[in-house]
């Protein structure tokens, strides 16, 4: 059955404002088990508010430990920073996801739990045949994200194993009126601080289906 133009437009405007929607169908969201709660302190919010059944996140290892189900940020609102400060995170990516799917750190966020959401992501893809990076900007829950970088291959990503695994350093340095981005030491992009959110709260962006530990984040010089 072919989309009318009405229901097409009604189609592309879901998948604009919720990215993932268009895939929903071919690549639904995993069911998880042992989701549904949160280590004390930590706070959770999906794309589309799907439910948290089907996201499970563990302290482990002076870490935690995440297997998803639906795209996820998670934060402890005291974990805030502003001025100049030294962001850093390890993510290793256990498996191969499906598809490519990216994770990484958060910045600047503000309003995380309502509809005037907005901060800053950093995050990497990482399968067999591309290594990637990028950084993005969400202003309003329901808005779609805009590209500070779209999507950009780099050597200072680690690409995966036969296995699909792989480790890399994140972080993010705000000083002197800039913010630089860095993959494992390596700069990979900077701009003025006035065009990133940077000040609010810091925390960890996940992509739906994936499993990955998390290293504590170090945050330095608040």
């Amino acid at each position: 059955m072919s989309l009318t133009p009405k229901l097409l437009t009604a189609a592309l405007a879901t998948a604009l404002a919720f990215p993932g929607a268009a895939g929903a169908q071919g690549d639904p969201d995993h069911a998880v088990a042992g989701g549904g709660s949160l280590p004390a302190g930590w706070r959770a919010r999906t794309e589309r508010d799907a439910p948290l059944t089907n996201v499970k996140f563990v302290a482990m290892d002076n870490g935690y430990h995440v297997t998803l189900g639906p795209a996820t940020i998670f934060w402890r609102d005291a974990d805030t920073a502003s001025g100049n400060y030294h962001a850093v995170a390890t993510f290793a990516q256990t498996r191969a996801p499906q598809h490519p799917e990216a994770y990484g750190l958060l910045i600047g966020g503000r309003h995380l739990a309502d509809s005037a959401q907005s901060y800053t992501y950093f995050i990497i893809r990482t399968v067999a045949d591309r290594s990637e990076f990028s950084i993005r900007r969400r202003a309003g829950y329901a808005v779609r994200p805009t590209a500070v970088v779209d999507w950009t291959a780099h050597a200072a990503i680690k690409p995966v194993d036969a296995a699909g695994k792989t480790t890399n350093e994140l972080s993010v340095l705000v000083a002197d009126g800039k913010a630089t981005f860095y993959v494992n030491g390596a700069e990979v992009f900077s701009a003025s601080a006035a065009d990133i959110d940077t000040n609010g709260v810091v925390g960890y962006r996940v992509n739906h289906n994936l499993d990955v530990h998390l290293s504590a984040i170090g945050v330095h010089g608040r």
